[in-house]
């Protein structure tokens, strides 16, 4: 809290009026992130076929946990894991959060399956949780400094393993 009072040349006084208690303070963290760092996930979505949903969700990632000047890796990956006992709660919300863009990801997979764009063997669930593995992996590689170009073969490989009709 000193160094983020600091950096903002505030008091902590000032901090807790303006935001409430460390928790609300997160919250609110978390709601910026989402909206200019994570906005690549709800446009995936869109994307005409479950393959370039793969694709664009994981180079936006990429993109996202590469960015100069920014903190690397992933917010949500990194709150969640370090996050102790004392934390639970902002633990639990961390991953509320996810498994909403969870459910949309699966959701969005098995109307591909249902459009024919995925093979009826393709399991939505598992594609979801393999894509998530994978962007977690890559959250965690960024974070301890693995390149883009490195990543960006974590994503190429990624993709050879996509079911294809």
């Amino acid at each position: 809290m000193a160094d983020l009072t600091a950096a903002m040349g505030i008091t902590k006084p000032s901090l807790y009026a303006a935001f409430g208690n460390k928790e609300q303070l997160f919250h609110k963290a978390l709601d910026l992130y989402e909206t200019e760092k994570l906005a690549y996930i709800r446009d995936a979505l869109e994307q005409p076929t479950a393959r370039a949903v793969a694709e664009y969700l994981l180079r936006g990632a990429v993109a996202a946990q590469t960015s100069a000047g920014d903190p690397k890796g992933c917010l949500g990956v990194i709150g969640a894991a370090a996050c102790s006992n004392a934390a639970d709660s902002i633990r639990t919300h961390v991953l509320a959060r996810r498994e909403s863009s969870h459910a949309a990801l699966v959701e969005r997979f098995r109307r591909a399956q249902r459009d024919g764009d995925l093979p009826d063997h393709a399991d939505p669930l598992a594609l979801a949780q393999f894509l998530y593995t994978v962007l977690q992996g890559m959250a965690v590689q960024a974070g301890a400094g693995t390149s883009r170009a490195d990543l960006d073969k974590v994503v190429d490989t990624s993709l050879m393993l996509w079911p294809g009709r």
